[in-house]
């Protein structure tokens, strides 16, 4: 698991060409890193923890779970990195509890 800091820039595609069994329903996204690095991410959900909100994303090329704060508004939604080791530590567990199963087959590489 890895928090990357995106300049977020959403893109459609409803597959996924990565070879494993996960859903191949996911919505990919493009973000591209501070670096100007764009990976390719499926949307594996978004969740609530003690009132906020996160963003579970799956990279589509190194297949490594990535968690970012999520918030939603009228015109779209944001995703920012995680700051706080603390904060990161309970996502990731939320992310555990309520997502890992079904991504089972992916190794956590935090």
């Amino acid at each position: 698991m890895n928090r990357e800091n995106p300049d977020f820039e959403h893109q459609h595609d409803h597959s996924c060409d990565c070879g494993h069994d996960h859903d191949e329903d996911l919505e990919i996204i493009t973000l591209t890193l501070d670096d100007g690095t764009e990976v390719e991410c499926g949307i594996i959900g978004t969740y609530e923890v003690e009132d906020k909100s996160y963003m579970a994303l799956l990279a589509i090329e190194d297949e490594e779970i990535l968690l970012f704060n999520y918030e939603e508004d009228e015109e779209g939604f944001e995703i920012t990195p995680i700051e706080d080791d603390e904060e990161f530590d309970l996502a990731a567990e939320a992310y555990y509890e309520l997502f890992a199963d079904e991504f089972d087959d992916l190794e956590d590489t935090e």
